[in-house]
């Protein structure tokens, strides 16, 4: 029954919208609990899409938001860039104390932080579980900002005036926890990006962020030139474009 719907799927014929459990056991005249597991398997193949109290539907392929690797970016920037508009649901925003962030930020470990929490949607679906800290020092003021629809940069630009000119960023693929998995709207075990970030104003360290992308949804590019690697203590090319002027 699963392979028959597959076959039916990958040829297009559920033009409408997708049969429930009781229609398709139905047509297949076999028990729901049959159903049930083949629309389990095709889910994880990602053939269909369904959540809680949702009825099960034809998967369409989201928009891939790209980023190329080595410069100064917005994740707000990328996913408009893409055409899809990027909203997000705060769910948290106040000050706090981390001492692992604070050290990190070359803090004491009592130091107050600004801590800013956010499920980041790409055309209305979860893309990032995005999480920053910033010293309170400088970030108490954004309390009172609306990240809904804006960028932390922006924000902090407007009402600090310091601009982020440059940081260092590192990547990994993991695979996230079940809750992360319910948060991002992934079937477990699924992978992602976790993006690992320390952002700097002339060269002092104003924010962490740690970042939880999903991997359908985010590519990472680079462009190799060819020119050879540079020796112990030069900069690299890429060293060099991640601090550009912000006006």
């Amino acid at each position: 029954m699963h392979a028959d719907v597959r076959a039916r799927l990958d040829a297009g014929d559920f033009t409408g919208p997708f049969p429930g459990e009781f229609d398709l056991a139905e047509q297949y005249e076999v028990s729901r609990h049959t159903i049930r597991e083949a629309l389990r398997q095709l889910r994880a193949e990602g053939a269909i899409t369904s959540g809680r109290g949702r009825r099960a539907r034809v998967a369409t392929a989201d928009p891939v938001i790209t980023q190329s690797t080595g410069v100064l970016y917005s994740l707000f920037s990328s996913v408009e860039a893409s055409g899809l508009a990027q909203v997000s649901v705060v769910r948290a925003l106040d000050i706090r104390a981390d001492g692992v962030v604070a050290v990190r930020l070359g803090l004491e470990e009592s130091s107050p932080l600004l801590y800013l929490e956010r499920l980041r949607l790409a055309g209305d679906e979860p893309l990032a579980l995005d999480r920053a800290w910033i010293p309170a020092a400088i970030g108490e003021g954004l309390l009172g900002a609306d990240f809904r629809r804006t960028s932390l940069y922006d924000e902090l630009l407007a009402l600090t005036g310091i601009p982020v000119t440059g940081g260092q960023e590192t990547v990994r693929a993991v695979i996230p926890s079940k809750a992360e998995c319910q948060t991002l709207g992934l079937t477990p075990p699924s992978a992602a990006c976790a993006v690992e970030r320390t952002a700097t104003s002339s060269g002092v360290p104003i924010e962490w962020r740690h970042t939880l992308i999903r991997a359908d949804r985010f590519w990472l590019t680079n462009s190799l030139d060819g020119r050879p690697t540079p020796g112990p203590g030069t900069p690299s090319a890429s060293a060099l474009t991640l601090a550009p002027s912000i006006q």
